[in-house]
């Protein structure tokens, strides 16, 4: 009988043991962060990415480039969500930021922009996946796992485009190829109908600083005058929607 008894005795220990390793893996679950200046998406986002069936966790968030570093620092996430249109510095210097100070730290891309715009920028820059908002919730799911797996995501409509682009040598086709990260986002304003103080207010910029840019734009462009700037930014926002 004692051997008997030893050996439940010790398959009791084996399975106590199991139970007990068992909450490790809550904290094995991958540590998000998100930073995006709308606190009710951030919210939404963040009950999104807790309640999957996946090891994710939002660990921290954030409401601007500065705190997003500071959050970054403090946390050192796995991940990292960013939105594009931040106050002040935007996303795309976000993630030259991050890239800069935290070479392997993945960055996802989840913004209101148009991924034909500022996909490729957004890699170049150092992002490894982007998803649209207007996008549906479980493709964010689907962005997170590919990117934490070490693979780029992109929409399969954006993969589609680059690689048409690719074959049929057009990559090059696009004229705002030509501006700045900092110029696309006040072309973009312009397109918009906001004037010089309402761009720089809201990029936390001089208005000098905007007409500097907007006469790099006009440059780059080949455009005679600002008018001319507004007249294509106007078109060109008109063909991205189309």
């Amino acid at each position: 009988m004692l051997p008997a008894d030893r050996n439940d005795e010790m398959k009791t220990a084996a399975a106590t043991t199991a139970l007990k390793e068992k909450p490790v893996k809550a904290h094995k679950a991958k540590r998000i962060v998100i930073v995006d200046d709308h606190p009710l998406f951030r919210k939404g986002l963040e009950q999104l990415i807790n309640s999957s069936d996946d090891a994710f966790k939002v660990c921290g968030e954030a409401s601007d480039a500065a705190e997003g570093m500071s959050v970054i620092r403090e946390l050192k996430p796995d991940l990292v969500i960013v939105d594009l249109s931040l106050p002040g510095a935007n996303g795309i210097e976000l993630i030259k930021n991050i890239r800069a100070e935290f070479q392997k730290l993945p960055v996802l891309i989840l913004s209101m922009h148009d991924e034909s715009l500022y996909a490729l920028r957004g890699l170049r820059a150092g992002a490894q996946g982007y998803v649209m908002k207007q996008e549906a919730l479980e493709n964010v799911i689907v962005a997170i796992r590919e990117v934490l797996a070490g693979r780029p995501y992109l929409s399969p409509d954006m993969s589609a485009k680059l690689i048409t682009n690719f074959a049929a040598g057009t990559n090059e086709a696009n004229p705002t190829d030509r501006l700045s990260d900092r110029e696309l986002e006040i072309l973009e304003l312009i397109g918009k109908g906001h004037d010089v103080r309402e761009i720089a207010t809201a990029l936390h910029i001089s208005a000098k600083t905007v007409e500097t840019h907007r006469a790099h734009i006009k440059e780059k462009l080949n455009l005679k005058n600002a008018r001319q700037v507004t007249r294509f930014a106007v078109q060109w926002l008109e063909g991205q929607a189309g």
